[in-house]
């Protein structure tokens, strides 16, 4: 077999080990399922047997001693959750690879909810470097040379404007090119941006690097109180006051799409706004969801200015500096960057997510402000989820 693309338990995104350390603790017996998707019309270059293969060793890694000690040393992390991941591993079984009669790769993770989440991360940076090394056009020294023209361009425009308030964080590792190509990237942000670059999701970069890790929650944790909770009305609620009870003021932004902003912030009363640090943007135009979001603050009484907004959506820094222009003065703002700095290396970066679907054999969805983004497997159960919480 090939060398191993995932080398270590770390080479993930930091949620992932917030939301299991949640998981293990609230929900230890539940049991879920995650399906991989492509959005993207182009066909993926990834042969099942690469995949398994790639797949199958990850059942061989272990957190080290150091890498659990880094991970002891972080505020939020409890000593029982580092001692379960003293012999946490995954197991490749859980993992359902195929390939169907069209050629559309299928990839499902089924299995105890707090051992399979982990897979996401790992299978769809996979996918994406397979993806990358078996096809044409993808070239290092063309996404270098676009890596520096993109870093000029930010730190001219932040010159320019005598603004030094621009904060980023690498959000690359789901799609990237290959998992040196990002440690590339994250170093050259910290060489040439000091002032702006605020660390990275990936937890082994922030580790080896010496980097801040960031992150909170994922949609797979609201979702999932869509069968977990008391009600499918209240589920955003409760997925929002059982993750303040796991984590006080610590990890406080809160994702706002996974059924709309408008049913979200239904749900964000005066308590919940206050409790939070701030909210994430994930979908829908950036510039209207932070319009409702400023009005919402205004409206329940609190300073915008003591929260912050955090962008994430398919951002470039064009866009990102036109968002930073309207809102800086406003509320604080910072940007989640990701397959545009990981994989923008002279061919399309392959558009792959990989959701949660069912909990406990109840299905649970995803809708967003995004119709493109909606993901679940049962029809009936979309059109109730639109219904009750007014979804249009």
């Amino acid at each position: 077999m090939e060398s191993p693309i995932i080398r270590s338990l770390l080479d993930t995104d930091l949620y992932k080990y917030t939301m299991q350390q949640s998981m293990v603790n609230r929900y230890p017996a539940a049991y879920g399922r995650m399906v991989f998707r492509c959005r993207s019309n182009e066909p993926l270059n990834v042969p099942v047997e690469q995949l398994r293969a790639q797949c199958d060793s990850l059942g061989t890694l272990h957190l080290s001693g150091d890498e659990l000690n880094w991970l002891s040393g972080l505020p939020f992390v409890t000593p029982a959750f580092v001692d379960y991941l003293r012999d946490f591993s995954l197991d490749p079984q859980q993992l359902d690879i195929w390939q169907d009669d069209a050629g559309e790769l299928h990839v499902e993770a089924e299995g105890n909810w707090a051992e399979i989440t982990h897979f996401e991360i790992f299978v769809l940076a996979i996918v994406s470097e397979l993806h990358c090394r078996n096809s044409k056009g993808y070239s290092a020294s063309t996404g270098k040379r676009l890596l520096r023209e993109k870093t000029s361009f930010l730190r001219e425009s932040l010159n320019r404007d005598n603004d030094s308030s621009f904060t980023l964080v690498d959000f690359g590792t789901r799609r990237r090119f290959s998992r040196e190509w990002q440690a590339t990237v994250v170093e050259y942000l910290r060489s040439e941006l000091p002032e702006n670059f605020a660390g990275t999701s990936n937890l082994h970069l922030a580790r080896t690097l010496g980097l801040k890790p960031v992150g909170t929650m994922a949609h797979e944790w609201l979702q999932s109180h869509q069968a977990l909770g008391e009600s499918l009305l209240s589920s955003q609620k409760e997925a929002l006051l059982v993750w303040l009870e796991e984590y006080g003021n610590q990890l406080g932004i809160a994702l706002t799409d996974t059924i709309s902003m408008q049913a979200f912030l239904r749900d964000f009363d005066r308590s919940l706004a206050c409790t939070y640090s701030g909210i994430r943007h994930d979908s829908g135009d950036p510039v209207h969801w932070g319009e409702q979001g400023l009005a919402h603050y205004r409206k329940l009484g609190i300073d915008p200015l003591t929260k912050q907004f955090v962008f994430s959506d398919k951002l470039d820094f064009v866009t990102a500096l036109d968002i930073h222009r309207h809102f800086s003065e406003q509320v604080n703002v910072s940007f989640g960057i990701g397959t545009y700095l990981s994989n923008d290396m002279g061919a399309k970066a392959p558009n792959i997510v990989m959701k949660l679907v069912e909990i406990n054999d109840r299905p649970v969805a995803k809708l967003s402000d995004n119709p493109g983004k909606t993901m679940c497997r049962d029809e009936v159960y979309i059109n109730r989820l639109k219904k009750i919480f007014a979804y249009s």
